[in-house]
Parts: C-alpha cells; sequence; structure tokens
C-alpha cells in the first residue's frame, strides 16, 4: 500500500498542518469579524443610513407585481409596492462584503505586523547575544608554534650548511 505510505507522508508534513491550523483559525475569525460587522457596525450604519444597507437595492424591471396588495402574498419592497416575484441588485449587500473584508485585512495587517516586531527584536536579541550586532569579536591570540624537535633542528642546520657550501 505505498499510495497510503506517500498520502500519510504528506499529511504529516508540517506546512499541510499549518495549513489545516491557518484555514480553521481564520474561519473562526471571519465569524468574529461577521458578528462585528453585522451586529455593530451595521446598526451603527442603520442610524445613519434609514433603513441600514438593507434598504440599498435597485428593483429591475422585471419584476411581478401583486395582484392583491393586501400582504397576502409576494413581498413587500421600499417603494411600496407587492411584488410576486422581486428582481433585484443588491448593493447593500456588496457593501456589506466589502466592509468585512476591509476589517479582515485590516486586523491581518495588524497581526502581520505585530509578529514581524517581535520577530524583529528576536533577531537582534539573538544577534546581541551571538556578537553579531555590529561588534567584532576579539580575535584569540595565536598560539606560539612549538620549538621543533632536536633531530629537525639538527637536520635544518645541515641543509643550510649544504646550501652555503655550494
Amino acid at each position: 500500500m505505498k499510495i497510503f505510505k506517500e498520502f500519510k507522508d504528506f499529511i504529516s508534513r508540517g506546512n499541510v498542518m499549518q495549513l489545516a491550523v491557518g484555514v480553521i483559525i481564520g474561519g473562526a475569525f471571519s465569524a468574529i469579524i461577521g458578528a462585528l460587522v453585522n451586529h455593530i457596525l451595521m446598526p451603527v450604519i442603520g442610524l445613519a443610513v434609514d433603513g441600514g444597507l438593507d434598504s440599498f437595492y435597485t428593483i429591475l424591471p422585471n419584476s411581478v407585481l401583486a395582484d392583491v396588495q393586501d400582504g397576502t402574498v409576494g413581498v413587500l419592497a421600499i417603494d411600496g409596492n407587492w411584488y410576486l416575484s422581486l428582481s433585484k441588485i443588491d448593493w447593500g449587500l456588496l457593501i456589506n462584503a466589502v466592509i468585512n473584508f476591509l476589517l479582515i485585512a485590516l486586523v491581518l495587517f495588524a497581526v502581520i505586523k505585530i509578529f514581524a516586531s517581535i520577530q524583529k527584536v528576536k533577531d537582534a536579541a539573538l544577534a546581541k547575544i551571538h556578537h553579531k550586532d555590529g561588534e567584532v569579536e576579539p580575535t584569540p591570540e595565536p598560539e606560539p608554534e612549538p620549538e621543533p624537535a632536536p633531530d629537525v633542528v639538527l637536520l635544518t642546520e645541515i641543509r643550510d650548511l649544504l646550501k652555503k657550501d655550494k
């Protein structure tokens, strides 16, 4: 079962596990941002915009007006008409998605900046520990060469005398 072994090796690699954790945390983070936008920001925007962003839509001409205007059939639009089928372009939904995106991007930017500054401080501390922070490490004094053995000294003298005689 070579395929199972290869699959196990693929799954147990660090990158795949980190990606899985990132996706799960990203989903939970998206839920937090969605709650922030839908339950805190949108009500505040609703105070400024009459009806909130849900009222930002354009009714398309293929919408069908209801024959009965008593509210038992169809959908009530902001123009006061009842529609059997309401085709609309929902601008408020788009604005809501853009706000969600901008908030998520802003928070992720802040998190990345924080981690980058922590990493920078960590690298500086490690460099200081290892004397790589621009300081020159003192070079150790070279050890004196040991004196040659007496037979080496004798052979060197003989060699020098032979060179001199030539």
